[in-house]
């Protein structure tokens, strides 16, 4: 690795500022004890809603709003975010963040419970985009979950998928690590999935569904 590596992470990281309104919300989420999407991978969500015209979108774990608002940056602007949180405060701290950034009422679906009750209730082949930011030790279950409710061209978008640098570090085996790191290959050699793991934010897989 070139000495230079690190500082070209570092200002790809920051190349796209985040608005005032996101960096309040990521505030709020901090104070909650959530763990906010990093600014590159928020970046790349928009990034990737935008290109996939994504209407319709799905995301597991609500926190207070940050990938929210980064995802509908990107959506048109009559798509629709659900988004699923056990934690009822930290969806209330969404709801604030989304209604500081002047987004309507019926853009957002706003689900309160675990995700695993709430997606097989969701119907196949539905959604544009699923983003995967919840509970990482259920992290397969959401994904099979996800394949099932998107459309043909959909994209999945899982966070933390380099779990802070030891899914690259063969001696790291904790469960966790080794949930991601497994389900990382996994996805990989799924025939049914475009994948492409990014170094951005805590490590961003996406996949688009053929």
């Amino acid at each position: 690795m070139s000495a230079q590596k690190p500082a070209s992470w570092a200002y790809s990281e920051e190349f796209v500022a985040e608005s005032d309104v996101i960096e309040r919300a990521r505030m709020r989420g901090e104070s909650l004890g959530c763990v906010p999407v990093l600014p590159g991978a928020g970046a790349t969500l928009r990034l990737l809603a935008a290109t996939a015209s994504a209407k319709a979108v799905v995301e597991i774990g609500t926190g207070a709003g940050v990938s929210g608002l980064w995802l509908m940056e990107g959506m048109p602007s009559d798509g629709v975010l659900t988004t699923i949180d056990v934690e009822a405060e930290h969806q209330r701290a969404a709801r604030e963040a989304y209604a500081a950034a002047g987004i309507a009422p019926q853009r957002t679906r706003v689900i309160t419970g675990r995700a695993l009750d709430v997606l097989p209730r969701l119907t196949d082949g539905a959604y544009d985009m699923v983003v995967v930011d919840g509970d990482k030790s259920e992290y397969p279950q959401y994904v099979e979950q996800a394949v099932r409710l998107l459309r043909s061209g959909g994209v999945l978008a899982i966070d933390n998928m380099l779990w802070h640098d030891r899914v690259a570090d063969p001696a790291a085996r904790d469960a966790v690590t080794t949930t991601l790191r497994d389900l990382g290959k996994q996805l990989r050699d799924n025939d049914e999935l475009i994948p492409t793991l990014l170094p951005v934010g805590d490590g961003v897989l996406a996949a688009v569904k053929r």
